[in-house]
């Protein structure tokens, strides 16, 4: 749960996130924790900042408002890849776990400028050798095909995986594998992708649950079809973050330095994203002190 409040010795516009308390009988729960530890090490432009912990308890964080204000797609998706390519820097796996995009403000922070990556409750550090992580912690609609056939090795692949979902669903307005269950959610991968197979995906086969599943054969891969009106550059990005192969999977990195980001329409500048009246006021402000010191100079 998450409020808008206002800093008043500051006068900064912040967020409350509030952690739920009310199923747990030994404390703060460790999701909790694990948030609050990492954002208290973290500081990027674009990773939310936590400003402090408060009685209550709440997660006092830069503000966000709700992606579905958003026309910018490519400039919001820069700021997520940004954000994930700092985490990974730093070993951590973010591994998303809000559901709606356009209804909870999980992935970007936008009331502040530059934007954010946030909702930390379910990040993990990794490191080598790598240990188990629970494997129903992604979001289902986000949750990477090797999550979903009971892989035991967690990489930063899954959140790019994450990113693919995203960026799609920003482009199409709408959930690109709305999953009602795990069987429902890997038929919905291989309707769109076409169905996976050792040759294109080294030890699919002998992955823990893939005799749980009855895949359909379905030889095509259907992303061109589902964004007719995308460049070739868009195609070849959502491709590479669609890759069966975990290893072969765009990295945060490899993403930034995509096509799709230098060809036209081209994404805007951070600065001119939307944001509350309140940092509008401060930006302008700050623009008009150095228009008036270069007048008098």
């Amino acid at each position: 749960m998450q409020h808008r409040a206002r800093d008043t010795k500051s006068d900064e516009i912040v967020a409350l996130k509030k952690v739920r308390m009310d199923k747990e009988k030994d404390g703060i729960p460790i999701s909790s924790l694990r948030e609050i530890t990492l954002l208290l090490r973290l500081r990027h432009p674009n990773i939310v900042e936590l400003k402090e912990v408060v009685v209550g308890i709440f997660c006092v964080l830069y503000c966000c408002i709700f992606l579905y204000f958003l026309l910018q797609v490519k400039c919001i998706v820069l700021q997520l890849l940004r954000g994930l390519e700092y985490l990974h820097h730093n070993f951590i796996i973010h591994r998303f776990a809000n559901k709606d995009v356009h209804k909870c403000c999980i992935f970007i922070d936008l009331l502040l400028f530059p934007p954010s990556a946030a909702d930390f409750g379910l990040a993990r550090m990794y490191g080598i050798p790598q240990q188990p992580m629970t494997p129903r912690v992604v979001t289902l609609w986000y949750r990477a095909p090797e999550l979903l056939l009971g892989t035991k090795t967690q990489t930063t692949a899954l959140d790019m995986w994450a990113v693919g979902c995203i960026l799609a669903e920003l482009l199409a307005h709408k959930p690109l594998l709305p999953g009602t269950s795990e069987i429902q959610q890997v038929d919905l991968i291989v309707q769109l992708l076409g169905t996976p197979n050792e040759n294109i995906w080294p030890g699919f086969s002998q992955l823990p649950l893939i005799g749980q599943y009855s895949l359909r054969k379905q030889p095509y891969n259907n992303l061109k079809n589902k964004f007719t009106w995308l460049s070739d550059a868009g195609h070849r990005l959502l491709n590479l973050l669609f890759m069966y192969n975990p290893q072969r999977r765009a990295t945060a990195k490899d993403c930034l330095e995509s096509s799709y980001f230098k060809e036209k329409p081209l994404p805007c500048e951070p600065e001119l994203m939307p944001t509350f009246p309140h940092h509008r006021n401060k930006r302008s402000a700050a623009l008009a002190e150095t228009h008036s010191k270069r007048s008098k100079v």
